[in-house]
């Protein structure tokens, strides 16, 4: 509980703050020391990311109900009528799986890296850059691929009488946005 009046009085302060920040001052100022405005940039960076995590667990109903599909059959498992052995094997296929998203992440943020450098050479080297492009997209397309196994492996998991009451609890699915070249999400 004191985390949450913590969190909610540092994110008052921000959003009170903000308005006084982002006005044009009335006085020239002396350009910030580059250090200074690389820490304000991290600064907005983390808030962001605390921002989105905070939203997606203490996010609305409809949020809720966007889950994945393997977070949402374990997180019914009572009423599914899921066996021991059921729930073992779906923890272990989203447990998997969250590996694999760390993993790609982690590779994708690596070659994003070695994009900026190569982009930095003067001139450009495209060809290296076009293959660090293709290699990166490859990633995400085989995170994209072993998610839809993922869950394809824990509906066949369920018997029809399982698969039937899912159907009833999920609520259907909206077409997906893109999520601006992100990977899929690590919690399915």
């Amino acid at each position: 509980m004191r985390k949450f009046i913590l969190l909610g009085s540092l994110a008052g302060f921000l959003m009170i703050a903000a308005p006084a920040i982002s006005s044009e001052p009335t006085q020239p100022r002396a350009p910030l020391p580059e250090e200074l405005g690389d820490a304000w940039e991290r600064l907005q960076r983390a808030v962001q990311d605390w921002s989105g995590r905070l939203r997606d667990r203490l996010g609305t109903r409809a949020s809720r109900e966007d889950r994945p599909t393997l977070t949402q059959i374990l997180t019914n498992k009572e009423m599914l009528g899921l066996s021991a052995d059921q729930v073992r094997k779906l923890e272990q296929l989203r447990d998997n799986f969250q590996r694999q998203s760390i993993r790609t992440d982690a590779d994708s943020r690596i070659i994003e890296l070695d994009i900026a450098a190569l982009l930095d050479n003067d001139p450009v080297e495209v060809a290296k850059v076009e293959q660090k492009i293709r290699e990166a997209e490859k990633l995400r397309a085989d995170l994209r691929i072993a998610r839809i196994r993922i869950v394809e492996q824990a509906k066949a998991l369920l018997n029809p009488e399982q698969k039937k009451k899912f159907q009833e609890i999920e609520p259907p699915r909206s077409p997906r946005i893109s999520r601006n070249g992100q990977n899929p999400s690590a919690k399915e």
